[in-house]
């Protein structure tokens, strides 16, 4: 078995805005939603690109640097906007009387976001072609098994391209208690949109501004004091036990079919293809664990808040606004019943998650001021859906066409985690990246319900 190829640095330097205002002195308060964050995981996702082809600036030395010149260019120009990703988290503490507060300094004594220019001898075929996502990928990302904490003296936001032999994958790392995965895909998108205008040699603006001030329901002080005196007493990390990872297509016939049969055998129209789909991963995987029939299982689905608020916040609030809704039942319940049981379990969960419970998820943060820790928040028996197929994310393209692939780095990896993607044909189509142990995988990999409703990528 030949040896995996590594990832050399070739250079790496900050980027700061291009510009800054008065605004950038004021501290960026974090909400709850962010707060919450602190123990875990920066997100950490990517695309894969095609060089351009031979005799377009593929073999022209001068291609590469070019092209790096005009991402950093863009960067520093983005970064006017979303100006909080270009600080480092400050903690404030005081004794008398007792003071932790936790923000971010946006201020010009931060060095900025980080950029990193990588090379690997890897082909794109090397990437794509194996069945399972190749470990090498998550050298691919910055900030490896950090934690969002660490940005007290790391970079909120890091940038690696890493250059294969015909391709290019542009990684992007950022702390997690400034952005959810809303906000993650706007910033991405913004950038290429800069980097799009800036090549045309257009005049630009971005065309969502993000709304950087943080939100926090009436009644409450925006400048959060918590009941910490160190970060030991709500910090821990998490290690991923092996873990296969392995990317399943599902076309938009084959969702269309799993909602009408979940639709069906509940005798409802109200199951979304999506929740038709979550419960085919919570059911399969629960089967293949081959679980006690009295052991609870949970299928969480993660959600964003911004619509279930009234008023809603606005679409380009820029920082968290998820939670998790889920679905509990027995491994015998949920393998006793059909899909469509399971469908309306997670449908109700997802109607339930109202502007009330939102609201009264808040006041109880308030009360206890908790923070995830990703070792106990997650269990072996259940499963997590995260990230979502409605971002848009093939939209980013950097000059170089649309993307080949989208791919994640180590972050929030472990066993039952399920991340949601656009197909690249479009369409309504979904990737699903699965993560679990290899005797799991392998079972799932047999199971013929499952394995009926995947779809040959195309």
């Amino acid at each position: 078995m030949m040896a995996t190829p590594t990832v050399g640095l070739i250079s790496e330097c900050f980027i700061k805005p291009k510009f800054t205002s008065e605004k950038t002195k004021e501290p960026c308060h974090l909400a709850p939603w962010d707060i919450a964050m602190l123990s875990v995981n920066y997100i950490q996702k990517g695309l894969l690109f095609s060089k351009p082809p031979a005799g377009a600036n593929a073999d022209d030395p001068n291609f590469m640097p070019a092209f790096l010149d005009r991402l950093k260019e863009s960067l520093a120009i983005t970064l006017e906007h979303f100006y909080p990703l270009a600080g480092r988290l400050v903690t404030k503490k005081e004794e008398n009387p007792p003071s932790y507060v936790v923000f971010v300094d946006c201020n010009n004594s931060s060095p900025g976001v980080k950029f990193i220019h990588a090379a690997v001898d890897m082909t794109v075929s090397d990437i794509l072609s194996p069945i399972y996502v190749p470990p090498v990928i998550q050298s691919f990302f910055d900030h490896d098994r950090v934690i969002n904490h660490d940005g007290h003296t790391l970079s909120l936001l890091s940038i690696q391209v890493t250059e294969l032999v015909d391709g290019i994958f542009v990684g992007c790392s950022i702390n997690h208690c400034i952005v959810d995965g809303t906000s993650f895909w706007h910033f991405f998108n913004s950038w290429s949109e800069v980097f799009m205008a800036q090549q045309q040699g257009q005049n630009f603006s971005i065309s969502r501004p993000p709304v950087l001030k943080r939100w926090v329901p009436d009644g409450y002080d925006p400048i959060i004091n918590l009941p910490f005196t160190h970060h030991d007493e709500f910090i821990s990390r998490f290690e991923a036990p092996v873990l296969k990872e392995r990317i399943f297509h599902f076309s938009s016939e084959s969702l269309a079919e799993l909602k009408a049969r979940a639709n069906a055998e509940c005798n409802s129209n109200k199951i979304s293809s999506f929740q038709a789909l979550s419960a085919l991963l919570w059911r399969s995987i629960t089967r293949v664990r081959s679980l006690p029939d009295e052991q609870e299982t949970s299928c969480r689905l993660a959600i964003n808040n911004r619509t279930r608020l009234d008023p809603p916040l606005p679409e380009n609030y820029f920082g968290n606004s998820i939670q998790t809704v889920r679905g509990v039942a027995t491994a015998g319940e949920l393998l006793q019943h059909d899909l469509g049981w399971a469908a309306w379990l997670l449908h109700q969960a997802v109607v339930g998650h109202t502007d009330k419970a939102v609201r009264g998820w808040l006041d109880s943060w308030f009360q206890t001021h908790f923070i995830y820790q990703l070792g106990q928040f997650f269990d072996p028996n259940s499963i997590m859906m995260g990230s979502s197929p409605r971002f848009n994310k093939y939209g980013i393209q950097f000059g170089l066409g649309k993307g080949l692939a989208l791919r994640s780095g180590y972050a929030h990896k472990f066993d039952g985690k399920v991340s949601c993607y656009p197909g690249r044909e479009g369409g309504g189509s979904v990737d699903l990246e699965v993560c679990l142990p290899p005797n799991s995988m392998t079972a799932l990999e047999s199971n013929q319900e499952f394995m009926d409703a995947v779809s040959l990528s195309p």
